[in-house]
């Protein structure tokens, strides 16, 4: 079943709503939206924090402090100014980011969901797959897993020095590159670069620095959320092109072409598969990490809104000496005082929120591990029609390709980080989809 109409907010209130647009409008990483082509070829975002509502209402609004400072000379690979650098200017939120060394792994999925193994059978994944650590983990991680990694594009959302490299190599050059040659020279995580380029003195001016999103999108940039689009670059859905360049690609042009129903449609109209499995013979999709596809997708309470990313997982502090800024820790916003007083507040006062937010996820969770087994036994009567010779071609490339659409929307899913949270109308839609492609294909055994 599709999913039709559009959420109605009016049950909200004039009043809450003012606040809720105020308390969004305050957090540091909120610009104006247009977008400019630097000389990098870079798209960049200007205008202020305005601190308040269009109708001049304050109401939870907070003043960010900027320092405004010259920024240094780069010191980084391919002309990045580092983390490092910028510490020495902004340590409240160097601070905070280096909090993100705290998260560390707490899940195994190969073994919490054992099924797994049987769905990626002749992937990566069946070798390894983690719960993602925090960002200043990037390198490390990517470096020590156990699934093969042969290219450098698989370096893309993981440091801001293979960033800085695709722009300034090229993406028919770079993304192509050995592994083993580039990642001795990567000394960045994902960092200041990646989400400001060079210019995070600058009333902390957001630039997308990655090609694709560019190349892609284009001028549909324009009316999206510049926040949005700063996480959205690398919490998204991806592949390499099958060509000599392996460049990283998004497979959309226009937020409208972001749900998982275009997504499969445009994976098979170029014939695109991530791998083939042997035991099935089926060509599969494996989804990345769609956040912002699923956040801007339609059943989205929070984005219909007009909130993002920021106001939910980076909180406005103030130090003791009343310098107040944006929080680079990127916490859920359940384990935020501080966000959940200012922004889940104006909808949820009354409401026990880490109690439902929790009971939600239960739910999907319990809903994937359900589908999840069904899509792990469907593969098994797969394998075994295609093993005893009694089936037609014809009739088992139907049945591939039921499973390969059961087993692309489940995992869009499934990988996306938030089990729900973010959309859970889209998660149940994907998790219905996926166990109506299983019935279908188990019809025809």
């Amino acid at each position: 079943m599709k999913q039709s109409g559009k959420p109605d907010y009016s049950w909200l209130g004039r009043d809450v709503l003012r606040w809720v647009i105020a308390a969004a409008v305050s957090v540091a990483m909120i610009f104006g939206v247009n977008a400019l082509r630097d000389s990098a070829g870079q798209a960049t975002f200007t205008g202020t924090v305005k601190g308040e509502s269009a109708d001049g209402d304050t109401t939870g609004a907070a003043q960010i402090s900027y320092r405004q400072v010259e920024a240094p000379a780069p010191e980084g690979a391919n002309d990045v100014v580092t983390s490092a650098q910028w510490a020495e200017l902004f340590p409240e939120i160097a601070e905070s980011y280096n909090m993100t060394s705290e998260n560390e792994y707490s899940v195994d999925y190969l073994e919490q969901d054992s099924y797994l193994v049987n769905l990626y059978e002749g992937y990566g994944f069946a070798k390894e797959y983690n719960a993602a650590r925090g960002h200043a983990y990037c390198l490390e991680d990517v470096n020590a897993i156990a699934r093969p990694h042969p290219l450098a594009n698989c370096l893309t959302c993981k440091t801001a020095d293979f960033t800085a490299m695709v722009n300034k190599l090229g993406a028919e050059t770079a993304y192509a590159l050995d592994f083993e040659e580039v990642f001795p020279q990567m000394t960045e995580n994902v960092g200041c670069y990646t989400c400001h380029e060079n210019q995070v003195g600058d009333n902390g001016k957001l630039v997308v620095t990655h090609d694709y999103i560019i190349n892609q999108l284009g001028s549909n940039m324009d009316s999206m959320d510049p926040v949005v689009l700063s996480c959205g670059q690398c919490h998204i859905e991806y592949y390499f092109k099958p060509d000599d360049s392996h460049a990283t690609t998004v497979p959309y042009h226009a937020v409208e072409e972001m749900s998982p129903d275009a997504i499969l449609e445009y994976y098979d109209a170029m014939d695109f598969a991530d791998w083939t499995q042997e035991s099935t013979g089926a060509r599969l999709l494996k989804a990345q990490h769609p956040e912002m596809e699923t956040f801007l997708g339609e059943g989205s309470v929070h984005a219909g809104m007009g909130l993002n990313c920021a106001d939910c997982h980076m909180e406005v502090v103030t130090n003791d000496e009343g310098y107040t800024y944006t929080n680079h820790a990127f916490v859920s916003p359940i384990e935020s005082e501080n966000i959940m007083s200012n922004v889940c507040a104006a909808c949820h006062k009354d409401t026990d929120l880490v109690a439902k937010v929790h009971d939600l996820q239960a739910e999907i969770t319990a809903r994937e591990t359900e589908v999840g087994n069904k899509l792990s036994e469907l593969n098994d009567r797969l394998t075994e029609a295609v093993a005893s010779g009694s089936y037609s071609e014809g009739q088992l490339d139907e049945l591939r390709r039921l499973y390969r659409s059961a087993q692309w929307y489940f995992d869009f899913d499934y990988v996306e980080n938030s089990e729900g949270a973010h959309n859970s109308k889209l998660a149940n839609y994907c998790l219905d989809t996926s166990e109506q492609y299983i019935q279908q294909a188990n019809d025809l055994f």
